[in-house]
């Protein structure tokens, strides 16, 4: 049975990754309607959430590599992974806007803007 600290410790890796995929959705969102500016803006609020996420999977990892072997966990392995997910898909859609970025610039300059 997981202790009750390593599951609340689980419980806020999973809960600041969820904030952090719900601010690149609306950085995605917002590069879907061109708005550079807000998708940036979204993408850094996300970068403060996985940070969150990433200081309890920090202390999760510590514990183990202290000697502490930690009992198996359903619910730390879903925040473990859910954490990386979600840092992929932050990591694609700041390409997404970069790339979307070159383009407009480069359209715009054809256009002669």
């Amino acid at each position: 049975m997981i202790s009750q600290e390593r599951a609340e410790g689980a419980m806020q890796i999973i809960l600041h990754a969820g904030d952090a995929r719900l601010r690149t959705t609306e950085a995605l969102r917002a590069l879907a309607g061109f708005d550079f500016q807000a998708a940036r803006e979204a993408l850094v609020e996300a970068k403060k959430e996985i940070t969150e996420a990433h200081t309890y999977q920090t202390v999760e990892l510590q514990r183990e590599a202290e000697g502490n072997d930690p009992e198996f966990s359903v619910l730390v392995v879903h925040a473990q992974d859910t954490c990386m997910t979600v840092y992929s898909e932050m990591t694609l859609a700041e390409h997404l806007i970069e790339i979307a970025e070159s383009i407009d610039s480069r359209l715009k300059a054809l256009e002669g803007k």
